[in-house]
């Protein structure tokens, strides 16, 4: 039987949540609720479901309140967590890129609603791609303003990533090999699709996964779609 080197994990939820506060939520983004529970418990309880107990989580400075809730909600899993405001998605991808120790990494967006027993398919299906691949999440699900487009062969691995329309986008889910974590990109890309789009163009081996149903909340009806599936979902 062959033994699985352990995955670390990390959860990117320092954005600022701008269009949820103006739709009314006034916590912080990783504590607005969906189907009455906040994202960054949806997300943490994705990566138990995948058997990641080790995790990094970012914040900025104003979702303080999360560390402690986060801290007496998973009391058994471990957590660091990095307290800042960054300038990008990018800045934050790498600072939580910098303290998993584990050869490849399980990084998900706070905001990227799934369900447990699909987010843990998809990493079961990632973890049987070649060690030296980087793997996203994508879904056929286009709930987004700017949908990041991928497009993939016949053996799914992606060949491009950008804004020609294509059958899948990107999920904010991605399981990263050791050498996509630790490539130095060029100082002239600001965001992480930037960076993924330009990986693929590099021919770094990138692979995707199918999730069906990933809902990227942004926004109010983000929550709404959200809640609709996860009611279906529950329906037996």
């Amino acid at each position: 039987m062959t033994v699985r080197a352990p995955l670390g994990g990390g959860i990117i939820a320092a954005g600022d949540g701008s269009r949820l506060r103006q739709a009314g939520f006034s916590m912080p983004k990783p504590l607005v609720p969906v189907d009455g529970v906040p994202l960054i418990d949806a997300v943490v309880r994705n990566f138990v479901a995948a058997g990641v107990t080790s995790l990094v989580i970012i914040v900025n400075e104003e979702g303080r309140a999360c560390v402690e809730w986060v801290r007496r909600r998973f009391p058994e899993v471990d957590i660091e967590f990095i307290v800042k405001t960054t300038r990008s998605s990018l800045e934050s991808f790498l600072e939580v890129n910098r303290r998993i120790g584990s050869d490849g990494a399980l990084i998900s967006t706070v905001d990227s609603w799934c369900r447990p027993s699909a987010f843990a398919a998809f990493v079961e299906a990632a973890r049987r791609r070649p060690p030296e691949a980087s793997v996203l999440a994508v879904t056929p699900l286009v709930a987004d303003d700017t949908p990041l487009w991928v497009h993939v062969d016949g053996h799914h691995r992606v060949r491009e990533i950008g804004t020609r329309p294509a059958s899948l986008v990107t999920a904010g889910v991605y399981l990263m090999s050791r050498a996509a974590r630790t490539v130095a990109p060029p100082p002239s890309l600001g965001r992480l699709r930037e960076f993924l789009a330009w990986l693929v163009a590099q021919e770094h081996p990138v692979y995707a996964e199918t999730i069906e149903s990933v809902i990227d909340v942004d926004r109010a009806s983000d929550i709404a779609l959200a809640e609709s599936l996860a009611r279906s979902e529950s329906k037996p």
